[in-house]
């Protein structure tokens, strides 16, 4: 029987590159719950400074919420110009919360005048993992590359259209799904947190 997993977030591109990323992992053995499973479940106020801190607050207050294993993560891009903007922030650069459009457009904007060769970026993905007894496991994954002029492709979310990855001729927003998650900053941390996931659970039988 597959073990009950909770995933932390509304996000709707979020779950699906986790379903997909677990389901490829570890086939037949998660049963991913979303947070729409749990309407009474309040959201987790992302008060921490860094991506660890948010990610594992989220999976630890869900995990004791709902009384099962719950995986969270935080993620953000970080600009090298920007020293490390908006980082945490991503979600709510231009002030409103999950607005991409809003946030990309700022990002663009800020980076104006800034050349190419000043472009440098990276996204960050910590994943955590937190358990009903209070165990817990965090993994960080990054995805280097540069910030385009302009907006380009329509897959992904967030900032995917002007974001470049480090030795590719198109955006995170020109990729495949399947071609995204082999290098993303998300694939990467999920891959190294899948086996603790998969540890974790079938300990509890």
């Amino acid at each position: 029987m597959a073990h009950q997993l909770l995933l932390a977030t509304r996000n709707k591109g979020k779950i699906e590159e986790f379903r997909r990323i677990l389901d490829a992992i570890a086939p037949g053995e998660i049963e991913l719950i979303g947070l729409e499973s749990f309407p009474d479940l309040h959201d987790v106020v992302e008060d921490g400074s860094t991506f660890q801190e948010n990610a594992i607050k989220k999976a630890r207050e869900m995990s004791i919420a709902s009384g099962i294993p719950a995986i969270a993560d935080d993620s953000g891009l970080c600009v090298d110009f920007l020293n490390g903007d908006p980082g945490i922030y991503s979600a709510r650069w231009a002030g409103t919360h999950g607005n991409d459009q809003a946030n990309l457009e700022k990002l663009l904007l800020e980076l104006k005048d800034v050349g190419d060769d000043k472009r440098t970026a990276h996204f960050t993905c910590v994943a955590a993992l937190a358990m009903p007894d209070g165990r817990s496991h965090v993994e960080e994954g990054l995805f280097h590359g540069h910030i385009l002029h302009a907006a380009v492709g329509q897959e992904g979310f967030g900032y995917d259209p002007i974001f470049q990855p480090l030795g590719m001729s198109i955006s995170s927003a020109q990729m495949s799904p399947q071609e995204k998650d082999a290098i993303s900053h998300r694939g990467k941390a999920l891959r190294l947190i899948a086996p603790h996931v998969i540890q974790m659970l079938r300990s509890l039988g």
